[in-house]
């Protein structure tokens, strides 16, 4: 029934999308983040969406008539030089050369969807609409959980779908938190429009929450302890907000578990939890690697592919400056870095890290000056509201995946395009406009109405 339901509506959406390219650039991120083979079980698991989609957008874009003038700007060449950088420690990688070319072209994919958001989005639309795109992905996933997560009392544990880039549990609980700046973003923008989806937008965030304590996973919690914080020194509203956090927290602590809390309780021991430790064997491994080779790095994957992982393993013992307490590396099986950070250390070197969090600063940058010169314009609050909720969403990233090889997501690159989109073609357009209709209010005759 799914996959029937699902094919009829699928002739609509094409065409809708071959109309805007901007509608194609919401579905290639709701498929990326929704993963719709998934849910059905016949004909419809079989068509590749996403590839569909990415596909119509980029022939949508070619059509257009008038193409939006493009900046690129300091980001998207830091983000072009880190492709370049990633393309280069590939080539000269060490891992297993088949999980180097997925991981590449993995890589170029996402960076594909950052490059056509930064071509395409010309217009507030746009942005709102691939932001409600997010949410009927990722927040769909999320109350659907939370909601089985109620019905069992807290007893069902939440963990992503086999085979999607969310599959994991940790990596699915850092995306509900960065799913929370996004929701508030639209509350504000259309709450007041309508009761129903401020209602609705108020219920998945609290879903959501439910959905991060369900997923078990404590980079999660840590991220979303951080992310409220980072509200409430940010928010004007701190008591709404600490009432708020109280109603969550009250509402959660009816479906946590002894086992939930245990597991929340290892936070403050980690040095004597094995899973944790265990991480840190992976990333004094991966520091080994990029000690070797500092430039470059060892190339996607380096320390998961068996061989290198025993070579490794022998020089343990090197710098013992970096302390693992007695763990030790596994004599079984290789392992994930478990950390953004330290996975690309190993993966591209000392300066494929830097390149790397060179554009995550910079991004965090410039939405923090667009919300201060929009935050001066009562007109462009949205604008300030979007760019300080996307600074969240980095931040909870950064935060959340620091024990996590999550390096490479879509939602991370998408939102770091949006921000370049903002600052070099939204907000300067907004800006000529008051400043046409001010010159045009300066110039009307004395004693006259100012033209509208």
């Amino acid at each position: 029934m799914r996959d029937l339901l699902f094919l009829m509506l699928l002739p609509v959406w094409l065409y809708c999308m071959s109309k805007r390219p901007f509608i194609a650039l919401g579905m290639w991120i709701w498929t990326a983040l929704f993963f719709p083979n998934a849910w059905m079980y016949g004909l419809g698991t079989v068509i590749r969406y996403n590839l569909i989609f990415a596909a119509i957008t980029m022939a949508g874009y070619l059509m257009l008539k008038e193409k939006p003038k493009t900046n690129w700007g300091s980001l998207g060449i830091l983000v072009t030089l880190f492709f370049v950088w990633t393309s280069i420690s590939s080539v000269l990688g060490m891992g297993n050369p088949t999980s180097i070319s997925e991981r590449w072209f993995y890589l170029l994919k996402i960076l594909f969807l950052f490059y056509f958001i930064v071509l395409i989005i010309e217009k507030k639309l746009h942005i709102d609409f691939f932001l409600w795109c997010v949410v009927f992905s990722v927040g769909f996933f999320a109350a659907l959980e939370a909601l089985k997560f109620i019905g069992t009392g807290g007893g069902h544990q939440i963990v992503g779908l086999s085979g999607h880039v969310l599959g994991d549990r940790n990596e699915l609980a850092v995306a509900f938190v960065m799913l929370l700046p996004i929701c508030y973003y639209l509350l504000v923008e259309y709450g007041q429009r309508s009761h129903v989806l401020r209602l609705g937008l108020l219920g998945l965030c609290g879903l959501t929450v439910l959905s991060i304590i369900g997923t078990q996973s404590r980079g999660g919690m840590i991220a979303l302890t951080g992310l409220f914080l980072y509200m409430f020194v940010k928010s004007d509203r701190k008591f709404t907000l600490l009432v708020l956090v109280g109603v969550l927290v009250f509402v959660a602590s009816q479906f946590i578990s002894a086992e939930w809390a245990q597991r929340m309780d290892t936070i403050g021991a980690a040095d004597q939890d094995e899973s944790f430790m265990g991480r840190v064997v992976a990333w004094k491994l991966s520091f080994i690697v990029a000690v070797q080779n500092p430039i470059f790095g060892g190339g996607f994957k380096v320390i998961e592919y068996w061989p290198n992982w025993q070579e490794l393993s022998q020089q343990f013992d090197s710098y013992s400056f970096f302390h693992t307490g007695t763990a030790r590396p596994d004599p079984k099986a290789a392992h994930a870095a478990h950390s953004i950070y330290f996975q690309l250390l190993g993966e591209h070197g000392f300066a494929g890290l830097a390149i790397y969090l060179s554009f995550i600063v910079v991004a965090f940058r410039k939405a923090g000056k667009v919300a201060r010169v929009a935050r001066k314009h009562a007109s462009l609050a949205w604008m300030d509201t979007l760019a300080t909720m996307l600074q969240l969403c980095l931040f909870a990233f950064c935060l959340g995946a620091a024990a996590l090889s999550f390096a490479y997501f879509d939602l991370t690159f998408a939102i770091l395009a949006i921000i370049q989109v903002l600052d070099s073609r939204l907000l300067p357009a907004q800006l000529a406009v008051l400043e046409k209709a001010e010159a045009g209010d300066a110039a009307a005759p004395a004693g006259t109405m100012p033209a509208r």
